[in-house]
């Protein structure tokens, strides 16, 4: 299982998380949209609020030990309107996360940076954002 399954299944076995986020955890594309995503959207067409699991570009972790990483971690958290639902899910998330063990070869999970009460003007909805950096080894 690759780090993102591995994050995707943590969320997913979190049931009050998933309470909150009824549109679902994505992984494995490239954004939210009614053909990447399907289960994103109710049967009219309007976006439940959900989460998407992107990586970044992988750096050398210089600790001696070979073959090791870190790993860019960016969860996106979207909504239709408001923030009163992805608010609560982004708490739960950096709760799961931050400065944990996530699935195999993984030493350590770091919050990085949150950006909150922002706009996706693609899909014209709310968005929120963590980040953290996955210390593992490769």
């Amino acid at each position: 299982m690759s780090l993102s399954d591995d994050v995707k299944t943590l969320f997913e076995d979190d049931e009050d998380l998933m309470d909150l986020l009824t549109g679902g955890v994505h992984n494995d594309v490239e954004e939210i949209s009614r053909q990447n995503t399907p289960t994103a959207f109710d049967a009219n067409q309007e976006l439940m609020p959900c989460v998407l699991i992107k990586f970044g570009t992988e750096t050398r972790l210089r600790s001696g030990i070979p073959n090791s990483v870190q790993t860019p971690l960016t969860i996106y958290f979207y909504q239709r309107d408001n923030y009163d639902v992805i608010e609560p899910a982004i708490t739960s998330v950096f709760d799961l996360l931050n400065e944990q063990k996530v699935g195999t070869n993984v030493w350590n999970v770091e919050f990085d940076i949150a950006v909150s009460q922002q706009r996706d003007v693609a899909l014209d909805c709310a968005l929120g954002m963590l980040r953290f950096v996955a210390k593992r080894l490769r």
